[in-house]
């Protein structure tokens, strides 16, 4: 069987035992919250919910004990209501209810009161509880049935008349009905220490069971004496022993109501401590299970069993087993109020008497006393008190193991009961899983286990009855299987340590993710430069190619031009042969010919003056010519034709300045050729185009000037299109200019192919033995500044700087140089530079101090990570102390600006006015937003003197001073209007992520000898950290409370914005208090001075009235 998960049995568990059938009929009555049926006995024996706390039983429905006639309910005036309320009152302090049925009969209306009333009048105790305990009392004393004492004759027969014709069992049936039905001062009275009416019950109980214990005994010993003398008139000499299967578990022994057997008899267990003795010659028999009897003769022959036999043959006392019932079903009664219950449980004899009548041979009495026994059991410490019980069990009947007889009872029987199964096995439940120690729980099912309750749940479990399928449900639901749970802790244990084994390779995994994802960023960064790299070449060559087509598209035009030049060069030569054959041929007019020569001259030289000037003499193509420096002339081109008069055989190609032409000119004029296209630099460029520029040898090597360059297709429409450098080249000796700016030591730059190879080689590989080599920076020129002075500013070495980064010893590196080397931390770009360095396996001494620091300070792992962390945990307690004023600021301006009354008294003088200003026009408001309140002074008199905020302010003053100084209440509410409360959330989310990375790195570093660092500032911190974002959620609840309750909308609100306005309206009132009370100084001083002059005026005309008389007379 598997473990399965335990719980304490509570009082549901009770609950759901109880059949149907026994619910509450609509003949059960109601007494003190109990219900019994109308003939007085008990419904079912099964305590319902209420029964397992002390106040046993209780119904919203009301019924009454004896239910009087209409007629004789009619005969009763109701009294008046204060009359009824009175009765009422006694009459529920009678049932002694609980406090909430109570309140549920008081709301009944008057007429049902006064029915209630009637019929609890119509109750009446019959007799007093001594009237039962005399009885009872007179059936335990053995004197009352002698009768050799002469002087006790009459003292005895009186005791007689006092018992009567009535039984025993009648006398306790009726003592259990007063229990049941009179008031609760009855039963108080029956328990008080007068009457002791528990003790009485109790000895009678005791002493019916020790009757009862007899009885049994004997009735055995007289089955197994015959049982003995069948053996022996048989012949049977063998071992003695018991054969009639009847005294075993199960056999058919004594038989009893309600399904009895005799296995209680049969195992010995009813027997006294007496009947162990083992004798083999007095007599004594074994029986079937091994315990001892008395002997057949010492049973009979008894002298108590024969004195009490004739005691109750006189007393006509009824029978045991049925007094011991109804004696139970008193006990019962007695529990069913608070008072009798804590008595009870409080008479260990009585629990003792209830255990043992577990002996009964009656099924029902049994489940009565498991149900009183479990509700016990229920109560704080009657868990003990039953086991106590049933250890006295133990000994009294001679068990071997505890709970032993009543296991009997439960897998033992003969007719199958199914009350008392259902309460024999919810008592189990209880005993078993009502235990909070665990330890003491295994104990006690252990107990049940090694008497075979587990291997008979698993026959029955399959039964038809649902109530016995619960109880079996619930106490299969709660076992405990040690084993199974002894396999799931080493099972744990296992999956903890794969747990653990689990997180350290998730641990690695991150930090081998991480780095992954390290080298991913920077593959990704050099992805991405090499695309930008690719783009740029992209659109450099789209730029070649626009001008690779522009430059085609010159050489197309210069190929036209060309041509256009060429067909006009033909024409022309045309032309002069057409005019050379039409000249005269006279050789003796020398004269002539020279004169028309001439105009041929003048012909030819307005011809020559649209060719360009004679070219040197030809030379070979292959040959290359080395012009005189500077400015080097252009390559020589093809020697334009020869002019009119011009013999080619002439060196130079020039004019001939003979005046006689040879004879074979017209053969050489017919052998003119057309010029070939002219080289760049000596034939202009048609519009729109722009030539390319050769480049300018110079002889040595001189500096370069950062500046900018135009492209050829930037220059078109520019200035720069007019310009010709060219001609500056002519006008302008470069010499000293190279003399001066010249670099280096080496020699003259030539022009010619061998030099210029020489010269490259030598520039491209510059002479280690004659130049000193140069410092390297891979820095850009305005960080490497900036480095270079916070390098200075630092003023450490860069091992003592790394050692405090690895470290986060804020003593050796300050706040300020944390801060410092913030700045300094290489950028992703950086750092790919200095890692291309060294995989390309430079020098690194080549390189400057900054760019060795900054080398240094990029293989210091996740260095921006922990320089944040120190810089954090520098500042962390300056930002506590700036933000937490802040945050108790707006707590208490929000909590002050609610709470003061006379602020409130304000708003509500405002609403007045406003209403009386609005309500003929737009209707009565019910608020207003508090940004109205800086409307008030928009809103003017008539003659625009004062504002409507000047009245309210001098109608509070005269009406309302106490109100004048509201704002003593609004303390806060300047700081606070220059809080805003987003930046302070913002604040603390920062110093919550700056919190998690420490607390990541103090994981990442747990087994590093450097984590006392991050584990003090850990315990300093977070609690000023929980703080302060708990004191953070109290003001923003205090803000949203304060804001919805001005009927602002909490969603938006600002609180320096709404602050704000409380303030701007605060100094607005002050201000307009002043303005009216100069106002009424002003008016004050000028009705004084009015009056005064009024007074002047009056004096003045006495004075004249005066001298007009005395002229008079």
């Amino acid at each position: 069987m598997g473990a399965v998960k335990s719980r304490t049995i509570t009082n549901a568990d009770v609950d759901e035992t109880v059949p149907p059938q026994q619910q509450h009929s609509s003949h059960s009555m109601l007494r003190n919250g109990h219900h019994y049926t109308a003939n007085g006995s008990s419904i079912g024996g099964t305590l319902q919910k209420q029964d397992l706390r002390y106040d046993i039983g209780s119904s919203s429905q009301y019924h009454h004990v004896r239910q009087p006639s209409v007629r004789s309910r009619s005969q009763q005036p109701m009294p008046t209501t204060d009359e009824l309320d009175r009765r009422f009152a006694k009459v529920l302090a009678s049932m002694d209810l609980p406090p909430d049925k109570a309140k549920l009969l008081r709301n009944y209306d008057d007429e049902k009161k006064w029915d209630m009333i009637c019929d609890q009048e119509m109750v009446q105790a019959k007799d007093p509880p001594s009237h039962y305990l005399s009885k009872l009392r007179t059936y335990l004393d053995p004197k009352a049935s002698r009768s050799h004492r002469l002087y006790l004759f009459y003292f005895l027969c009186q005791k007689r008349k006092m018992v009567g014709e009535s039984t025993s069992t009648q006398v306790l049936r009726d003592l259990e009905i007063s229990l049941r039905t009179n008031h609760i001062e009855w039963v108080k009275e029956f328990l008080d220490d007068t009457n002791q009416g528990l003790d009485a019950l109790v000895d009678y109980l005791s002493f019916r069971l020790q009757m009862m214990r007899h009885e049994q005994r004997l009735q055995g010993a007289l089955c197994a004496s015959e049982d003995l003398l069948n053996i022996t008139s048989t012949g049977d000499a063998g071992e003695l022993t018991l054969g009639n299967s009847s005294m075993s578990p199960g056999g058919g022994g004594v038989g009893g109501v309600g399904g009895a057997n005799s296995s209680g008899l049969g195992n010995g267990s009813l027997l006294l401590d007496n009947s162990r003795q083992q004798s083999t010659h007095g007599g004594n028999h074994t029986l079937s299970y091994g315990f001892l009897r008395p002997a057949i003769a010492d049973g009979l022959d008894s002298p108590s069993l024969k004195r009490r036999s004739r005691h109750i043959a006189k007393l006509n006392m009824g029978a045991a087993t049925d007094d011991i019932h109804v004696s139970i079903m008193c006990l019962r009664a007695i529990m069913n109020n608070k008072y009798g219950f804590n008595m009870v449980i409080q008479h260990r004899e009585a629990i003792n008497c209830i255990a043992l009548s577990l002996i009964h041979k009656s099924l029902r009495t049994k489940a009565l006393v498991l149900e009183l026994l479990a509700a016990i059991c229920l109560v704080k410490g009657g868990h003990e008190i039953i086991l106590g019980s049933f250890d006295n069990f133990k000994d009294v009947c001679q068990e071997q193991r505890r709970f032993q007889t009543l296991m009997e009872y439960f897998m033992n029987f003969e007719a199958f009961n199914i009350d008392f199964m259902v309460a024999c096995m919810q008592f189990m439940n209880i005993v078993v899983h009502s235990v909070e120690d665990m330890n003491y729980r295994v104990h006690l099912q252990y107990e049940f286990t090694a008497l075979g309750l587990d291997k008979y749940l698993e026959r029955i479990r399959l039964t038809e009855s649902e109530e016995l399928k619960v109880q079996i449900s619930a106490y299969l639901d709660n076992v405990f299987d040690v084993a199974a749970l002894m396999e799931d802790s080493e099972t744990k244990t296992a999956a903890l340590e794969r747990v653990q084994e689990l997180e350290d390779q998730l641990e690695r995994e991150i930090d081998r993710g991480s780095e992954y994802l390290y080298k991913f960023t920077e593959l990704e960064t050099e992805n991405m430069a090499l695309k930008t790299e690719r783009e740029q070449l992209c659109v450099m060559r789209q730029k070649l190619e626009d001008e690779l087509t522009g430059l085609h598209r010159v050489v197309q035009q210069n190929e036209q031009e060309l041509k256009k030049r060429d067909s006009l060069l033909h024409s022309k030569n045309l032309e002069l042969q057409t005019l050379t054959r039409s000249l005269p041929r006279s050789a003796s007019s020398g004269d002539g010919s020279l004169v028309n020569g001439g105009g041929l001259l003048t012909g030819a030289a307005s011809l020559a003056s649209v060719a360009p000037p004679p070219p040197p003499p030809p030379m070979p193509v292959t040959a290359v010519a080395a012009p005189p420096p500077p400015p080097p002339p252009a390559p020589p081109a093809p020697p334009p034709p020869p002019m009119m008069g011009s013999p080619l055989g002439s060196p130079n190609g020039g004019p001939a300045c003979h005046a006689n032409s040879p004879p074979n000119a017209p053969a050489m004029l017919s052998s003119f050729q057309p010029p070939p296209p002219p080289v760049a630099g000596f034939m202009p460029a048609p519009d729109g185009a722009m030539t390319i520029k050769r480049k300018v040898p110079t002889k040595y090597k001189l500096p370069t000037l950062n500046w900018i360059a135009l492209k050829p297709n930037q220059v078109r429409g520019t200035i720069f299109n007019e310009l010709d450098d060219e001609k500056i080249f002519k006008q302008i000796d470069f010499n000293e200019f190279e003399e001066r700016f010249k670099i280096g030591i080496g020699g003259a730059l030539h022009n010619g192919s061998n030099g210029s190879e020489v010269d490259g080689t030598l520039q491209n590989y510059p002479s280690k033995r004659f130049k000193k080599p140069d410092h390297v920076s891979l820095l850009e020129h305005t960080r490497l500044r900036n480095i270079a002075i916070s390098r200075r500013k630092l003023g450490m070495a860069i091992d003592d700087v790394i050692a405090a980064i690895h470290s986060l010893d804020l003593k050796k590196l300050s706040l300020e140089n944390v801060e410092l080397l913030q700045k300094m931390v290489p950028t992703d770009a950086e750092m790919k530079a200095y890692k291309e360095y060294i995989i390309e396996r430079k020098d690194q001494n080549l390189l400057t101090e900054e760019d060795k620091f900054m080398l240094q300070l990029s293989r210091v792992e996740r260095i921006p990570s922990k320089l944040a962390i120190m810089n954090y945990m520098g500042n962390f307690v300056d930002s506590v102390h700036l933000i937490s004023p802040q945050v108790q600021s707006i707590a208490s301006a929000s909590n002050s600006l609610k709470q003061s009354r006379k602020f409130k008294a304000v708003l509500e003088i405002v609403l007045a006015f406003g209403n009386y200003l609005n309500s003929n026009k737009r209707g009565p408001a019910y608020g207003f937003k508090l940004q109205s309140l800086d409307t008030l002074i928009d809103t003017k008199s008539t003659d625009k003197r004062s504002s409507l905020l000047h009245y309210i302010v001098a109608t509070i003053r005269a009406k309302f001073p106490e109100l004048l100084t509201f704002e003593c209440e609004l303390y806060g509410t300047d700081k606070a209007a220059s809080v805003a409360l987003e930046n302070i959330v913002t604040d603390v989310q920062e110093l919550e992520k700056g919190m998690d990375l420490v607390r990541k790195e103090a994981e990442l570093r747990v087994k590093g000898a450097q984590t006392h660092i991050l584990r003090d500032f850990l315990n300093n911190s977070e609690d000023k950290l929980k703080k302060i974002k708990s004191d953070l959620r109290h003001a923003q609840d205090s803000f949203k409370e304060c804001v919805e309750y001005f009927g602002e909308s909490s969603r938006n609100a600002d609180a320096a914005a709404f602050f704000a306005l409380i303030v701007r309206f605060t100094r607005a009132f002050k201000q307009h208090d002043q303005e009216n009370e100069q106002r009424r100084r002003l008016e004050q001083a000028a009705a004084q001075a009015a009056s005064k002059k009024e007074s002047d005026q009056v004096l003045m005309r006495n004075k004249v009235n005066q001298k007009k008389q005395q002229t008079q007379t």
